[in-house]
């Protein structure tokens, strides 16, 4: 197998996650690095024994197949549209750009550099949800009535509210949504299908923050199943991980409820039946990282959609979906009524 070239833009907090997956890979190498801050590239390039970059351009001109952006919303056009070349992998970090506009306008350049792109979007490749996603398309549940997901990380109290991890959060003006519920968003279409209207109901619980953290998201897919995002940062849930599934969900059909733990265990109950049985999460489990390790299982399915093995999940033009879901959330928010996609 060809060794795969990579390069990652930004180095804040979260990008750990995905350096550790790129040097994981057995046919990846990390090739580059850059952030905007020369003494945090140094160090990560001491720790991962890679080169760092002085500065953007310099890494847009190394030969590279893959380059992993993990920056903010404000820089992904500006680094699109430096490091698209034809042939190259992008991968650009959610929340997709500032815009459903900018997005698409984003999307269209890459097209014309014959580049693709594609975004980080990993909830989906957590273990338990490949598991629940493998359950639905068998049949299990036969028609799907609703689901709700009960988000409960509980890191969301008081005046320290997510300084010691991520800091930004604190002055983000949408939070809840469009930071966390977005993952959720993309998870209730990889299960359910294009979602027709959503309604949501905000409000911010610490006053600390800027944003909000707590509200109710209603989908309704096409096929006529209701998804409900209920999301509250202050609260916790039962498990020994709050980062684990961040939370529990329940997916009820005319055969059955499916129930996902906070220690990532899944299990089924049959209509009619008092007992549930136990669900096998069968792809690999890595308690050590974030999601179970789901930023590794999204850059090994990079690796092997390029290798033409499987198809391209979460291509940017497949999630300006997302985009658009999110944005008709914070309108249904404003306005009090359902908005219509």
């Amino acid at each position: 197998m060809t060794n795969l070239r990579v390069g990652v833009v930004g180095l804040g907090y979260f990008s750990q996650f995905h350096l550790d997956a790129w040097r994981d890979i057995p046919s990846t190498t990390l090739a580059g690095i850059f952030d905007l801050d020369p003494a945090r590239t140094q160090e990560v390039a001491a720790k991962y024994d890679v080169a760092g970059a002085r500065s953007a351009a310099g890494l847009a001109d190394q030969d590279l197949d893959i380059v992993d952006l993990v920056a903010p919303p404000p820089a992904h056009k500006a680094l699109v549209e430096q490091f698209a070349k034809s042939g190259r992998i992008l991968i650009c970090q959610k929340p997709f750009c500032t815009s459903y506009e900018e997005a698409k306008a984003v999307c269209e350049f890459a097209k014309t550099r014959s580049c693709t792109l594609i975004i980080h979007e990993n909830f989906r490749f957590q273990p338990w949800h490949r598991a629940i996603k493998t359950a639905l398309d068998t049949g299990l549940l036969g028609e799907i009535y609703q689901a709700r997901f009960a988000l409960r990380p509980g890191d969301g109290r008081g005046p320290d509210a997510y300084l010691s991890r991520q800091p930004a959060f604190q002055s983000m003006s949408r939070l809840l949504i469009h930071e966390t519920g977005v993952h959720f968003v993309d998870l209730f279409q990889y299960f359910f299908g294009p979602i027709s209207s959503i309604y949501a109901d905000l409000v911010r619980l610490n006053p600390a923050i800027k944003g909000e953290d707590a509200g109710i998201l209603i989908a309704h897919h096409e096929n006529g199943t209701r998804a409900v995002f209920d999301g509250n940062r202050l609260m916790d849930h039962a498990t020994d991980s709050p980062r684990r599934t961040m939370g529990e969900m329940e997916i009820e059909g005319e055969k059955g409820t499916l129930r996902l733990s906070g220690m990532g265990e899944i299990s089924f109950r049959a209509f009619g039946e008092n007992e549930a049985v136990n669900i096998a999460v069968t792809a690999p489990v890595d308690e050590a990282r974030f999601g179970g390790g789901c930023v590794q299982a999204l850059c090994e399915h990079i690796v092997e959609a390029r290798a033409r093995r499987v198809p391209f999940e979460n291509t940017a033009e497949d999630y300006l979906s997302v985009i658009l879901a999110t944005q008709a959330a914070y309108r249904s928010a404003e306005t009090g009524q359902k908005q219509s996609l």
